[in-house]
């Protein structure tokens, strides 16, 4: 019974210590995975049951095959805390020694009382979010960043926090987004962003509020809303009405929008920011 309600909080997944501590001697064990009652998944970690079928007990048992004080990290961490958009192989584990064990990706370091996500060791988010520097492209690091800030998972000051306390990690790959104005929420305000950075603009502030919409960019000070388009989500009648009914509301509040398309981004990027420096400057 002791062995099933430790199984049930796990995942499925038990340790051999764990089993030792139960009071199963190593015959016992070895009795049980003859039987088909335990299944080993790496070196002194069990199935209880049957194999595993999702990647939370994936997860646990990659950790708990690493030692007590291991976490899932990076990538398998990015998965737990819902920054990244799916699971990748193999597992990776943080742990104080970096011992190898097939299908699992084990960087060494320790850590300190890591929480749990799931019920499994996982690194903190801004963690979280350093380690992905070292594995994700600019990209994808982007979007995992956003997610962290638009679920509340983490804050630009806690990050920034992070990077002090880690010199010599790739930390300048994370520093612009410490200072963000605002998440973003697709691919399209992240190349808007980068067109802005490439461009020398003064940065606006993203998503936020302005005469009861949410607006994709503001300077407030100039009083300029950017809409970015995509012609996929924009070329429904109801799109369409729902977009000039904003705009004359942002109007009405004493704010010019200045619709901004993707293609516009890509093809006429210098002409944009042209036309974007000399409304700022009026």
């Amino acid at each position: 019974m002791a062995l099933a309600r430790l199984a049930a909080r796990q995942h499925g997944v038990v340790s051999r210590a764990q089993l030792i501590a139960l009071g199963f001697n190593a015959g016992e064990i070895a009795y049980l995975v003859k039987v088909g009652r335990l299944h080993l998944l790496h070196r002194g970690v069990y199935a209880v049951g049957h194999r595993p079928a999702s990647m939370l007990t994936a997860a646990m048992a990659a950790v708990l095959a690493c030692g007590s004080d291991a976490a899932a990290s990076h990538r398998a961490a990015g998965a737990l805390w819902k920054i990244l958009p799916r699971w990748f192989a193999p597992i990776d584990v943080t742990a104080p020694t970096q011992r190898r064990h097939p299908g699992i990706y084990v960087h060494r370091s320790r850590l300190t009382e890591p929480p749990t996500r799931h019920g499994i060791p996982v690194t903190t988010p801004a963690r979280t979010l350093l380690d992905l520097a070292d594995v994700l492209d600019d990209r994808a690091l982007a979007r995992a960043v956003n997610e962290a800030y638009v679920l509340r998972l983490t804050t630009p000051h806690e990050l920034a926090a992070v990077l002090a306390r880690s010199p010599g990690r790739r930390t300048a790959r994370l520093t612009p987004h410490t200072t963000t104005t605002g998440p973003t929420r697709s691919h399209l305000e992240d190349s808007f962003l980068r067109f802005v950075k490439r461009h020398r603009l003064p940065i606006p502030e993203i998503n936020q509020h302005i005469a009861g919409h949410e607006v994709d960019a503001v300077w407030r000070a100039q009083k300029i809303v950017v809409e970015l388009d995509s012609y996929t989500f924009h070329a429904t009648r109801q799109a369409f009405e729902r977009d000039r009914n904003r705009d004359a509301d942002l109007l009405t509040a004493g704010f010019s929008t200045i619709r901004v398309t993707d293609r516009r981004l890509k093809e006429q990027s210098t002409r944009e920011a042209q036309r974007l420096r000399a409304l700022l400057s009026r």
